[in-house]
């Protein structure tokens, strides 16, 4: 039939209608887009080489953590899955950084991995408009240059309107385990091949990169009580705004530590590692360095910390985080015998580096569209990312402004001061990046406006606004969440408590006690009161305290603490709109500018930026060129 097929145009079209979005690739980039384009209502084509590894979660079985954890609450926000599965999945949940501010508390979640991806499977096939073909893209079909559809190795032609590439770390894969290499784009999978050619032949630029896993083991060989435990939160909290199902125990994970043996033992390998000897090209990821690469860095230690995780319930696999190698599977062996807990460790698969093609994203508009090729996309990895969560978060919105293109409505362009996902965006857009970018609390300069308990609040309403059609549930939770918000405000700003009432609690946390009755949100602002132990002492609050459920006690209580912090970050985003509403015709000739640095001519005419504001964040615009622009401008 294939070859029928590929030789009647008449035949490929009954398989293969016209569609609006084809996505290429079926990791967690590939579903996110895939979803939201079917949400909005367009046909949408998913193709992947092989339908049993969809949602993969290819290196760590977890969602979220610093920075990526507010990610997947803002996906979720916006109608995107990833925060939903993560619920249904956990086999452990961790809000990180409670000791510091509210600013950098981050939810992460350890998943069941074979479960995950079944859920998203269910999730996807679910959708009507999802239809799904296993085979490999080999090239797109451009017409000037604007993409039509694709062509892949079984020769089939399929039109689209519009085309996302999610292709991960595919693009001409090569996995390293010490001096052995061999074509992949993970383990036991077969890399992609002609996209890069074709698009470097087009005229766009390429890189490469890598990444790293480590190995996985057999936790019936391990010796947990030599660990320390690291248990889940008491309290699991959710991703998702929505009622999600949550499990009601967690496993634990472990903590153990490298030694100076370890080290040595390792050393001996260091002359076969593709990373020392040149083999591997790529720049791996900065803050998630391979374990001899920790070694060589950091010499002076002389341990470094690992994490012991479960793969799943029902499994015995081990995810060993921490020991990332490429080192030779027998070395890997040797040293892993040494590390306390694992002397009888037995290994599933050693842990290998992985090399791929990715195109600088500076070759992007904001909308993930690429400058060159008009109705093509690029999301996850292909942009130079690292993290299943910056891969979606790309997705979701490649997806949203594939579709907005097949129905000629302007992009969604989420600012630096709406979302994390935003702060992202625009780094790869206007810095670009020749390491694999990770999403960080200190990347955002509006982070105290951008809280994983508020993502709802910025973002649900875009969803809405946007026609998006599994959006309802969210929007009238959103609705609730936000008269029970006033009215709790309300409540603390108009009512009192008494030195009689509540001096008995300030002397416990010894805080100075009241001489009269304050305002209850006055009081709040102290550093070490409580609004959940206030609802213990005032008379006032103590008829209410069912009413308002956690979720609305935590964002009220934040918004009060931190009330004067919230109003100058907004005063800043006041301010750098004014720059952002200041448009700029892309075709724009900066070269006619004389009085503009030769630097900034070069920069702005590459990067075409769509505003003032956008200009102002690229590499090499100074302030003098900006307030030269504006006069050329008129403003």
């Amino acid at each position: 039939m294939f070859l029928i097929c590929a030789n009647s145009t008449y035949l490929c079209n009954l398989m293969f209608p016209q569609y609006d979005v084809i996505v290429v690739g079926a990791g967690h980039a590939g579903c996110e887009a895939a979803a939201v384009a079917a949400n909005m209502g367009c046909k949408v084509l998913l193709i992947t080489m092989n339908m049993q590894t969809i949602a993969q979660m290819s290196c760590n079985p977890a969602m979220g953590g610093v920075a990526k954890g507010q990610i997947v609450r803002e996906i979720d926000a916006l109608g995107g899955y990833s925060g939903i599965i993560t619920d249904e999945t956990m086999v452990q949940f961790r809000m990180l950084n409670l000791s510091k501010g509210p600013a950098m508390w981050s939810p992460r979640a350890q998943s069941d991995r074979n479960l995950f991806a079944r859920k998203w499977r269910t999730v996807l096939e679910s959708l009507p408009n999802v239809d799904f073909w296993q085979d490999m893209v080999n090239s797109l079909l451009i017409t000037e240059k604007q993409v039509v559809g694709v062509r892949t190795s079984m020769g089939h032609e399929i039109q689209s309107k519009t085309v996302v590439l999610t292709n991960g770390t595919f693009l001409n894969g090569i996995i390293h385990v010490g001096e052995k290499q061999f074509g992949g784009g993970r383990a036991g999978e077969s890399p992609a091949k002609g996209i890069t050619d074709q698009l470097i032949q087009i005229g766009f630029d390429a890189g490469r990169m890598k990444t790293g896993t480590p190995p996985r083991l057999d936790g019936r060989t391990i010796d947990f009580s030599q660990a320390e435990i690291q248990a889940g939160d008491e309290k699991i909290s959710r991703f998702s705004f929505l009622n999600t199902a949550i499990p009601d125990r967690q496993l634990d994970c472990h903590i153990t530590y490298t030694n100076p043996e370890v080290h040595d033992i390792l050393k001996t390998g260091f002359d076969r590692s593709p990373m020392f000897s040149g083999r591997i090209q790529g720049l791996g990821p900065r803050y998630c360095p391979s374990i001899e690469d920790k070694i060589d860095r950091f010499s002076e230690r002389d341990r470094h910390q690992l994490f012991i995780e479960p793969e799943g319930w029902d499994t015995h696999e081990i995810y060993l985080n921490g020991f990332s190698s490429s080192l030779p599977e027998e070395v890997q062996y040797k040293a892993l015998r040494k590390i306390p807990g694992l002397q009888d460790v037995k290994m599933f698969r050693p842990g290998y580096a992985i090399e791929y093609d990715y195109f600088p994203p500076t070759q992007l508009q904001l909308s993930l569209e690429t400058h060159l090729i008009r109705n093509l996309f690029f999301a996850g990895q292909i942009n130079g990312t690292t993290g299943y969560e910056e891969a979606a978060c790309q997705g979701l919105m490649a997806g949203i402004n594939a579709s907005r293109r097949v129905k000629n409505e302007e992009s969604i362009i989420l600012k630096r001061s709406e979302a994390y996902i935003g702060v992202l965006i625009d780094d790869l857009v206007n810095k670009g990046t020749e390491e694999p970018y990770r999403m960080f609390t200190s990347r955002a300069e509006f982070r105290i406006l951008l809280r994983q308990d508020n993502a709802d609040f910025r973002l649900t309403p875009i969803a809405e606004n946007i026609g998006m059609s599994n959006i309802s549930d969210r929007v009238s939770r959103l609705k609730e969440k936000q008269n029970n918000f006033i009215e709790l405000i309300k409540l603390l700003e108009t009512n009192t408590v008494t030195p009689d009432e509540i001096n008995g609690y300030l002397n416990e946390i010894s805080s100075s006690p009241l001489e009269t009755k304050i305002k209850i949100s006055t009081l709040l602002t102290r550093p070490n009161v409580e609004l959940n132990q206030l609802f213990k002492f005032s008379n006032v609050l103590q008829n209410t305290e069912k009413i308002f459920d956690n979720e609305i006690i935590q964002s009220v209580q934040i918004q009060l603490k931190y009330d004067g912090y919230i109003k100058k970050e907004q005063e800043m985003v006041d301010k750098m709109m004014r720059l952002e509403t200041v448009k700029i015709n892309p075709d724009y000739n900066y070269h006619q500018i004389n009085a503009l640095s030769n630097e900034a001519k070069n920069k702005l005419s590459k990067f075409k930026p769509e505003t003032i504001g956008q200009a102002s964040r690229i590499s090499g615009v100074s302030p003098s060129d900006i307030s030269i622009l504006l006069i050329h401008l008129g403003r």
